[in-house]
């Protein structure tokens, strides 16, 4: 892997015995849980709940967010679906403010960035 992919592939950070690296597919993890813990958040694109994560792998779950990592920043991008009966407005607005929380409090990476896309509007089960 040369310097440029491992640059784009994780966040580094050194520290007094040895470096922290964390990986895209983290971040990207965390921002779709967080997107999907928000209430009103029917879905993100290719959503699956927390009880299926195992049995269809991490990568379904972030389906619908796209992070892009460089020089300690994050800029996220998320997909999702709004239950039918909430504020679109107020659901994008937690949904920026929980991703770019749970990303800097996990991974103490800046969040300069949270760019929502509402997809569609479901009825709520």
């Amino acid at each position: 892997m040369g310097k440029t992919q491992e640059a784009q592939g994780a966040a580094e950070e050194k520290k007094g015995i040895g470096e922290v690296k964390i990986a895209a597919d983290v971040v990207t993890l965390i921002a779709g849980l967080a997107a999907n813990e928000v209430e009103g958040v029917y879905c993100t694109a290719g959503n699956v709940t927390n009880e299926l994560i195992g049995k269809l792998g991490r990568k379904r779950l972030s389906k619908g967010v796209k992070v892009n990592m460089e020089d300690g920043a994050v800029r996220v991008d998320i997909i999702f679906h709004v239950k039918y009966g909430y504020s679109i407005p107020k659901v994008s607005k937690m949904v920026q403010d929980k991703v770019s929380q749970q990303i800097e409090m996990m991974t103490g990476l800046v969040v300069p960035e949270v760019n929502v896309r509402v997809a569609g509007v479901n009825l709520a089960e």
